[in-house]
């Protein structure tokens, strides 16, 4: 058999970029596109329709043809590769979270992003707790459920808020407040669930010690960053764009690799080092260098999670997904109004915050795949694609509509849009005696 790894990543990554153009022509999330597209080639066994249609027609030439076609679609032999990319799409994501994530601006904010996170942070929680006790979960599936479900998307709700263009509204720093406040808690949650899961331990002691040696990995870089920085911009300074980014990427993968070595996520290890290099004065140049490998391996890290799951055995946890998804929508929107209240907003700004804070996309998947490394029950990662499809494509609609949802849930009336005037009006009223 020929080797094909290199063509097959060729078109592994063509199609990813057809959907992610299909996506921006529809001015829609790219991220459902991008796992829907994985899970559709990534099963050895193709629709039921195909099948029935090769079995009427009853031709085995065409039948081993079309079976010959399919598993060169399905990534057989660069699947493991594929699944790399995927791996690293994780590190840049977080990595570029961590650059862009300041803990000075978050206290900077105030108590009412602080008061309304929290909130936030809190009711999602503990709608996952719901949710999880009502599958009749264990407890390590219940805690992964929790992270799912209060891991809001930063890619989504940034890509929302710029095509909507609502960057400047009053509103928008409270849901940029509320999502750092967010990965704040995410970055906590992962340590827990790295010391809870990833060691493979059932003794209490050895899961709160590995949890407290993840939280001591966070506190060490929090306070040791700034100190670092100044050795590192020197080691920076006046470097060819090679050396650089070799620089760059030695130290992020070297932080990460070591944090999974005392089994605390690799993306937690690629957060922090984000954060040390935020207070760097090379910062723009970093951004601008990493920013390409994010958006790459970013896609492949959607597109390589729908390859590994079989979208036939969805079918039992569309409901509790559905079920899920419609109780996030309506807690967060109670934290909107939370939060618009400590921020002196005005409450229709509470469907603003809401809708977009429910979208659900990365963070999400990186929590089902911490439950997946450590052999959970396969229905988390069943409930992560229904959950993550329906709020990645629901939210953004929502946000869209937020202003329409608000006036008719209030009763008000939208306010009338002004008459354009025409060229033969303003005519007419220039010759007017």
């Amino acid at each position: 058999m020929p080797n094909t790894i290199i063509i097959e990543i060729g078109i592994a990554v063509l199609l990813v970029a057809l959907v992610g153009l299909l996506a921006n022509r529809l001015r829609f999330s790219v991220i459902p596109f991008f796992i829907v597209i994985g899970m559709v080639l990534g099963n050895e066994s193709y629709p039921g329709f195909v099948a029935d249609g090769l079995a009427s027609i009853g031709n085995e030439s065409l039948t081993n043809l079309v079976n010959s076609i399919w598993k060169f679609f399905t990534f057989t032999e660069s699947k493991p590769f594929i699944d790399f990319m995927g791996r690293l799409g994780v590190l840049f994501l977080l990595f570029y979270l961590g650059l862009e994530f300041s803990v000075g601006r978050l206290i900077k904010s105030g108590k009412s992003i602080v008061a309304g996170g929290s909130f936030y942070v809190a009711l999602n929680f503990v709608s996952g707790l719901l949710v999880g006790w009502m599958m009749d979960l264990p407890f390590k599936e219940m805690m992964v459920l929790c992270g799912i479900m209060t891991s809001s998307s930063t890619a989504i709700v940034a890509k929302v808020l710029t095509d909507l263009k609502r960057t400047a509204n009053p509103e928008t720093e409270v849901i940029m407040g509320m999502i750092m406040f967010d990965d704040l808690f995410i970055a906590m949650h992962i340590s827990f669930l790295s010391g809870l899961i990833l060691t493979g331990s059932s003794s209490f002691w050895a899961v709160a010690g590995t949890s407290l040696l993840a939280l001591g990995f966070i506190l060490t870089f929090l306070i040791l960053g700034r100190k670092l920085i100044p050795f590192i911009d020197r080691l920076l300074q006046e470097k060819s764009s090679e050396l650089f980014i070799l620089i760059i990427f030695s130290l992020l993968f070297t932080i990460a690799g070591f944090s999974e070595t005392i089994h605390v996520a690799e993306a937690i290890g690629a957060l922090m080092a984000g954060l040390v290099f935020a207070d760097s004065k090379y910062l723009k140049k970093i951004e601008g260098m990493v920013l390409p490998f994010k958006d790459f391996f970013g896609a492949m890290f959607f597109f390589s999670f729908g390859l590994s799951i079989d979208m036939y055995s969805l079918g039992g946890a569309v409901g509790w997904a559905a079920f899920a998804a419609l109780i996030t929508v309506i807690g967060n929107v109670a934290s909107g109004y939370f939060a618009t209240k400590f921020s002196n907003l005005q409450p229709k700004n509470s469907v603003d915050i809401g809708f977009t804070l429910s979208a659900r996309g990365e963070f999400s998947i990186i929590m089902a795949n911490i439950g997946k490394a450590g052999q959970l029950l396969p229905v988390i990662q069943s409930f992560v694609v229904v959950y993550v499809l329906i709020l990645s494509v629901v939210s953004p609609l929502l946000t869209k509509e937020s202003r329409n949802i608000w006036n008719k849930l209030s009763g008000q009336k939208e306010a009338p849009k002004k008459a354009k005037k025409r060229l033969s009006d303003l005519e007419a009223t220039i010759q007017e005696p």
